[in-house]
């Protein structure tokens, strides 16, 4: 793949065969974010698990301390008090059977984040294979099944972030901008891996974390030495 001159001058910057502390990292993703936006900066955490076997699946939420930078717009699926509380909290989107059927015949997918309480997945249920590959199927471990639709809508305006592991056993998070600045971006990744580490598969044996590379938009890969979150290895290639 053939990269741009300014991304070949902030490959310069990086020595490819270190592993760089999470301040150093940030430090250097800031310095080599040369696009006229304000770049998001992203993780991307390999992990050892098999995402193939349902035991080994890696999945949860966590309220990143200074959100992600990103306007969330969130779909709430509820009837009654519920669907109320919702749109007061500041959902974009509320509804039920209407908006099902929006989503099936029209197409209609102008949300980031899908919220539905516990009466309402039976409805949602319908809307699997469209949303399920998007990563977007309201989901308990995630919190986004929630008996209190207000409080997961205010959560997640407030910065909370949806992680999951991929086919190739990655884990890819956008935990913030390049004008958050070094300690922000520090702070929210800690708080990200911690709850990584935290929902490792209690049956898996082996090293659990492979490798981290954080990166801007635009931006390359940075290695992360991941030893003092995991107590081990910080990490391969």
């Amino acid at each position: 793949m053939k990269h741009g001159k300014k991304y070949v001058e902030s490959s310069k910057l990086i020595d490819r065969d270190k592993l760089f502390t999470p301040g150093e990292a940030f430090d250097l993703c800031i310095r080599t974010a040369k696009a006229k936006f304000d770049e998001t900066v992203e993780i991307h955490l390999r992990l050892g698990v098999d995402s193939r076997y349902a035991e080994q699946q890696v999945r949860g939420a966590v309220i990143l301390p200074h959100g992600s930078g990103k306007k969330v717009r969130v779909l709430v699926f509820a009837r009654g008090e519920q669907a109320a509380a919702a749109q007061k909290a500041g959902a974009e989107f509320v509804g039920a059977d209407e908006l099902v059927a929006k989503i099936q015949n029209e197409g209609w997918m102008d949300f980031d984040v899908v919220v539905a309480t516990p009466d309402m997945m039976s409805v949602v249920g319908g809307l699997g294979k469209i949303l399920g590959p998007r990563g977007m199927m309201p989901a308990p471990k995630a919190g986004t099944v929630a008996a209190d639709a207000a409080k997961a809508v205010t959560e997640i305006k407030s910065g909370k972030i949806e992680y999951r592991l991929d086919k190739t056993n990655i884990v890819h998070c956008a935990i913030g901008k390049v004008s958050f600045g070094k300690e922000k971006l520090e702070e929210n990744f800690s708080t990200l891996v911690q709850a990584i580490v935290k929902a490792r598969p209690a049956e898996f044996k082996g090293q659990y974390v492979k490798s981290c590379t954080v990166a801007s938009t635009m931006g390359p890969g940075i290695k992360v030495n991941m030893a003092p979150f995991v107590g081990g290895h910080g990490g391969d290639t």
